[in-house]
């Protein structure tokens, strides 16, 4: 279907971070002329911020497998270098935690990486990650913003652009956080076969670089359209992951079998067991709790958003370890990595970071520790999930819908209905607490939850439910929608 835009349609729109950086529809609203404000801008924001803890001058530029890419990472650095920084740009595309490391490693002020993450084709962005080695807080967004209709002084002396490749210091410092040789040896045995699905991302090539070794890598190959769908970690998704794995499964082929998803800059993760299933990170989580805790040997706190299922907390419960929660948002999580002694944080849209490496999420560090779970305890995710659950006493099904809204009119009525007309029932049972750190999270009677969320920069209502059943997660969706769509009369 044809889109008709007018030719001013984004020609006022404003430059908005949202839960991790600025994005937008290419050659409309996101446009090399921005981005060399944006990344100059954002260059200065992290010389105040960072400037005198890491006395450094320098950029960190990076940039994903996206269409125009490494052009404007290009602009960016000329850019942050027209106004005085010394700039180290990528020579090629990788995961986005790779140059969140780079910033830690290098000791620069930070990372600008142009990338959309999950989102469709049509659109880019940039993120912004500090000199601690992750997403910078709201209030150095807001620094960013600020400033964006000011002039850009120019350095008297321009910075220099130097090239470096991000990839060998980066899985130098995932592998040795786990036991590459176990599960490489895994492999090469049969004990063990991986499949990944990579999107057509910057995971690409990242597993068979860190195992050091061949695996059964899926839309490996550049494609700007990503297949006509979203590099986002989902199952309508990922047909072909789906299909070799359960083809796989029929065939009667013996070991273990292990299938991970990662979206467009490789910060985000799911699961796929041998049978085919999908796994979100509300499996996948779990299961790192307990590999980190049971087999490894840390401790530390979880920190879950608040989106998160409540098997989260009861493996944490398990093994005596305190609980966080926080609004959505990684930055939120990686705020409290800076404060206090992490174990794992992590987010339900497959964001999951740990205190004993950057703040960061890390799509394949997390797959590294899955594997090593995998290969330790010889079961496969779906067996450790279900011990999880046997474990904990554990059942109940969870889901999640993105409701569109006529407009932004319709969101805001939805948002004042909710503030003065707070549910007390939902779905027919009692609402016993209503969290409201990020939306409004309804605890219910029985034990099920409802949180009812909307977009910041869209007229879009996200609705999740976790309840025992999967027929109960329906029926109370069923409910949060038909409450919206009485609002919207």
């Amino acid at each position: 279907m044809a889109i008709a835009l007018s030719p001013t349609a984004f020609i006022d729109k404003p430059i908005k971070f949202g839960t991790d950086g600025w994005r937008g529809m290419i050659a409309a609203d996101f446009t090399f002329a921005r981005v060399a404000q944006v990344a100059a801008i954002a260059a200065q924001v992290l010389q105040d911020c960072y400037g005198q803890s890491s006395g450094s001058s320098t950029v960190i530029v990076g940039f994903d497998r996206r269409f125009l890419s490494p052009e404007f990472a290009q602009i960016a650095a000329e850019s942050i270098a027209a106004v005085g920084f010394t700039v180290l740009l990528s020579e090629t595309f990788a995961p986005t935690p790779a140059f969140s490391w780079a910033a830690h490693d290098q000791s620069a002020l930070g990372a600008i990486v142009i990338t959309a993450s999950h989102n469709p084709a049509a659109y880019s962005g940039l993120k912004v990650k500090g000199a601690f080695g992750g997403s910078v807080p709201p209030e150095v967004t807001q620094q960013i913003e600020a400033k964006l209709g000011q002039d850009l002084p120019v350095a008297s002396t321009p910075g220099g652009i130097h090239r470096f490749d991000p990839w060998p210091s980066y899985c130098h410092a995932l592998q040795s956080k786990v036991d590459i040789a176990a599960i490489r040896q895994a492999v090469s045995i049969g004990k063990l076969t991986v499949f990944a699905d990579v999107m057509h991302g910057a995971a690409a090539t990242g597993l068979k670089r860190l195992l050091e070794t061949e695996i059964n890598e899926l839309n490996g190959e550049a494609d700007p359209l990503f297949g006509g769908g979203a590099p986002e970690p989902l199952p309508k998704y990922i047909p072909a992951l789906t299909a070799a794995m359960q083809a796989r499964h029929q065939s009667g082929a013996t070991g273990l079998a292990a299938g991970l998803i990662f979206d467009g800059d490789s910060d985000r993760v799911a699961g796929m067991d041998g049978q085919g299933t999908f796994l979100s990170s509300q499996v996948l989580i779990p299961i790192l709790i307990e590999h980190l805790t049971a087999r490894r040997g840390f401790r530390g706190e979880v920190v879950k958003t608040i989106s998160g299922s409540r098997l989260m907390p009861a493996v944490a419960e398990l093994y005596g370890l305190p609980v966080h929660e926080t609004p959505i948002g990684y930055k939120y999580i990686a705020d409290r990595m800076l404060a206090a002694e992490v174990l794992i944080g992590g987010e339900e849209s497959g964001g999951i970071g740990y205190g004993h490496h950057i703040p960061e999420r890390d799509a394949l560090l997390s797959a590294l520790y899955l594997l090593e779970a995998v290969v330790q305890s010889g079961q496969g995710f779906g067996e450790l999930d279900q011990a999880l659950r046997e474990k904990t006493d554990f059942t109940a099904a969870y889901d999640r819908i993105d409701l569109p809204l006529a407009n932004m009119q319709v969101r805001n009525q939805l948002l004042t209905r909710l503030q003065n007309q707070t549910p007390q029932t939902v779905a027919g049972r009692q609402v016993v607490n209503c969290l409201t750190i990020d939306g409004y999270k309804f605890s219910l009677e029985d034990g099920s939850w409802l949180l009812i969320r909307f977009s910041g920069t869209e007229p879009v209502l996200r609705l999740y439910c976790e309840a025992a059943t999967l027929d109960q997660v329906q029926e109370t969706l069923s409910w949060a929608k038909d409450w919206a769509s009485s609002g919207e009369q």
